[in-house]
């Protein structure tokens, strides 16, 4: 059965993301840059998903929330990065909005999709595709699949946490990370009898509750 992993970094450092999160908000500026170093890569990588080459200045934007409302925040390392991808999305679309045009996948950076499993069908498949090729599937990716795969890949969010920042439920997240991860197997040549039962697979190994 196909299974998607959080990426190794993010459950390597979750741990020490909780614990400077709970030091920033004290007001240690050092806990809070150790947070941004953590948080920063996999936000940037979805928001490129989003709004493609502006995402640093949508990135800038939501870090100022994000500094600004950090003493509201209550939680751990694995809920840091749900918020601060919701902060990161409402940036996104409020400069969207501005702009006049639909969100559209632009794809992401290689380095970020740092995926464990080999053999995993959908692990496979975007283990495999270089920068310019994730830059071309994930680009032409339908957006609520982009997006599911983004949260859930690169920014290692569970299903439950992809859903409150996308404000659908799992179930629909599930389906949407499913579909997108197959069809970029399928892209690449790689599953057959694999690809079935991506979703509940996916679902189990990013560490969803059902």
């Amino acid at each position: 059965m196909g299974q998607v992993r959080q990426p190794r970094r993010v459950q390597e450092y979750d741990g020490d993301l909780g614990a400077a999160v709970a030091r920033a908000q004290e007001g240690d500026e050092a806990a809070f840059a150790a947070a941004y170093r953590i948080v920063q890569p996999n936000l940037l990588g979805y928001l490129r998903g989003i709004v493609g080459d502006d995402a640093e200045d949508v990135a800038s934007d939501a870090w100022l929330e994000i500094a600004r409302d950090i003493g509201r925040f209550k939680g751990d390392g694995a809920g840091f990065r749900g918020w601060t991808a919701t902060i990161a999305r409402h940036r996104a679309l409020d400069h969207l909005r501005r702009r006049r045009v639909r969100p559209q996948a632009a794809g992401t950076e290689l380095d970020v999709l740092d995926l464990a499993g080999p053999h995993s069908t959908p692990d496979q498949a975007l283990e495999s595709i270089s920068t310019e090729r994730a830059l071309e599937l994930v680009r032409g990716l339908p957006r609520d699949q982009a997006e599911a795969v983004l949260l859930r890949v690169v920014v290692g969010l569970d299903g439950p946490a992809a859903a409150r920042v996308l404000g659908k439920r799992p179930g629909a997240v599930r389906t949407a990370t499913h579909r997108g991860l197959k069809r970029l197997a399928r892209q690449l040549g790689i599953g057959g009898d694999a690809e079935e039962g991506v979703t509940d697979g996916a679902s189990r190994a990013l560490g969803e509750s059902t």
